[in-house]
């Protein structure tokens, strides 16, 4: 089964335009992303998928698989199936999974990606999965940058909040709430359903593209893991992944002189 990696990645953020070119030790953010991807034995290929000719250009210069798309897209699931077709014309050959990769996410590691992709290998009724990080802190609860979520006894995603859930309000033990960590692999034919499913009203109130899967009747298996990883929504996380980042072990293997 061919497996594919793709990063969707747009200059126009909202709350941090010009986000994938940000410079962490002096490399662009997708850089990073997309080398750390690189690493992760399951995927065949790793491409970017951007409407912006500088992404583009930064990638060609820095030996960075691309892919044009539109500049029309709201959501990076629509960007990510122009691209895999694209990709599949380009190529002559048929994606069998292709892994939905955040261009904010520097610290990926080869192993998360592994791990998000394992379930849809082991079993043909798994069509999409993604991974999940313990919160750490009352005011990672309450951010509403970070989108959490609650499973079921077979680790199935039963809700996806911007708010703190489970609530705490009345339970007095101890209780582990849980982040989504935005890798998500999806079956190819998935990816395409996915993108032709209607808008659905919980997705809307939450703003979580995930609930429109729940709503529609479908399954999400949750991957619990327990590295580090910060996603950047604005500069405050800029600096706090380049202090994180300060030794890790795996910018010796792609960053060199």
């Amino acid at each position: 089964m061919r497996i594919i990696g793709i990063i969707p990645a747009r200059m126009a953020a909202t709350r941090f335009p010009g986000k994938p070119l940000a410079d962490i030790y002096g490399r662009a953010m997708i850089y990073h992303v997309y080398y750390r991807s690189l690493m992760c034995q399951k995927l065949d290929e790793v491409y970017i998928a951007t409407p912006d000719k500088r992404i583009r250009d930064y990638c060609g210069k820095n030996g960075m698989k691309v892919v044009m798309t539109k500049d029309t897209h709201e959501r990076a699931s629509d960007r990510a199936a122009e691209a895999m077709l694209k990709i599949e014309k380009r190529t002559g050959k048929r994606t069998g999974i292709v892994v939905m990769i955040q261009g904010d996410e520097p610290m990926v590691t080869p192993e998360m990606i592994g791990k998000a992709v394992t379930p849809l290998l082991r079993s043909r009724k798994t069509k999409i999965s993604c991974l999940m990080g313990p919160l750490k802190n009352r005011s990672e609860e309450r951010d509403p940058n970070l989108v959490k979520v609650v499973v079921d006894k077979k680790g199935y995603a039963l809700y996806f909040s911007r708010e703190p859930i489970p609530s705490r309000k009345k339970f007095k033990g101890a209780v582990t709430l849980y982040k989504q960590v935005p890798f998500i692999p999806f079956t190819r034919d998935f990816l395409i359903r996915f993108n032709e499913l209607e808008p659905t009203p919980l997705e809307e109130v939450e703003s979580v593209d995930m609930l429109r899967v729940l709503e529609h009747g479908y399954r999400i298996k949750m991957i619990p893991i327990n590295g580090e990883n910060q996603s950047v929504d604005n500069e405050k996380d800029l600096r706090k992944v380049i202090r994180l980042m300060k030794n890790d072990p795996l910018m010796d293997r792609y960053l060199l002189p």
